[in-house]
């Protein structure tokens, strides 16, 4: 959990970096991208160091008013990058299935995509506070997170619109959006196949095809981002549910692999995002070179002030 809390924090800090200091990544579709970052980032940051203490004392040990802050955060920064997820789907099928003929994504419509994502998860993730299900430690006792052991139909009404929202929606979403888009690249390398058979040349190479060979690659990325996050909050849904109506499969081991996979998923961002297209790429592996440069030359200085501290206080001793 170290290693993975460390790299998740670090990479996603390097896309968040490199994006803001590169002038050719700031396009509208990259703010999505961003976005995904920053609540990936914040999400390791604030979960990791906890969950390492409680681990250490083999139990919760923060008190009750840190646990549903802990929890409160958890959910918030989960329900933004599912969200950033189903806006970055909805950006890659209107340019890849809709093409010539979709409305192309704005930096403000991006920025209004984002506000509202923060707004309406925010006002989502605080009904636990006022009695509206309630943030409490996990099974396992190293996490917190929402009340799925309480049997009044006010709680678990919390969880079924919760699961709605925040899962199966967005996961239906995706899955209906990718269907049309995996339809369209292949429609498209088929009449691309065809059109070079016709014409007696292996492939063709235009700038068109270039262009459209790389929105495909995107997709693909995208695709394999979506993937593996979902892979990684299935588990808690299946505690919560499981937690309602099978009580006996909730045990303390079995519900802390909720907490292990959904603290991967942050992981999969830096991970995918420098590959996502030829344009962002070289940029990007650019900017990772320039920053690893900035890291060596500041531990460098911190290494050799101290030595030049010691030899001018010897200096003025000797004076």
């Amino acid at each position: 959990m170290t290693v993975m809390g460390t790299l998740s924090v670090a990479g996603n800090f390097v896309v968040i970096w490199v994006f803001m200091n590169t002038k050719s990544l700031r396009t509208p579709a990259n703010l999505l991208v961003v976005n995904l970052a920053i609540s990936d980032f914040f999400m390791m940051l604030t979960m990791t160091p906890p969950l390492l203490v409680n681990a250490y004392w083999g139990t919760w040990i923060l008190g009750a008013f840190f646990c549903e802050v802990y929890a409160f955060l958890g959910s918030f920064f989960g329900c933004v990058s599912i969200w950033s997820m189903v806006f970055i789907t909805a950006d890659r099928y209107n340019v890849i299935v809709k093409g010539v003929a979709a409305e192309p994504l704005t930096s403000g419509g991006a920025m209004m995509r984002i506000a509202g994502t923060w707004a309406f998860t925010l006002a989502w993730c605080l009904p636990p506070f006022f009695g509206w299900n309630r943030y409490v430690p996990e099974g396992n006792m190293l996490a917190c997170g929402t009340d799925y052991l309480t049997e009044t139909e006010l709680s678990r009404s919390y969880l079924y619109v919760y699961s709605v929202w925040v899962y199966l929606f967005p996961l239906a979403y995706i899955i209906y959006s990718y269907t049309f888009i995996v339809k369209a690249v292949a429609a498209h390398e088929k009449g691309m196949r065809e059109q070079a058979k016709k014409m007696g040349v292996k492939s063709l190479r235009s700038e068109e095809a270039q262009k459209t060979s790389a929105e495909c690659r995107l997709c693909k990325v995208a695709l394999m981002t979506v993937t593996l996050w979902f892979m990684a909050w299935t588990p808690y849904f299946v505690i919560n549910w499981g937690g309602m109506f099978n009580k006996p499969i909730v045990t303390p081991l079995f519900s802390i692999w909720g907490s292990v996979f959904a603290k991967a998923t942050p992981s999969t961002t830096p991970s995918c995002t420098p590959s996502a297209t030829p344009s962002t790429e070289l940029p990007l592996r650019r900017s990772c070179l320039a920053l690893l440069v900035l890291l060596m030359a500041e531990m460098e200085a911190l290494m050799l002030f101290p030595l030049h501290t010691t030899e001018a206080s010897e200096k003025t001793e000797s004076a």
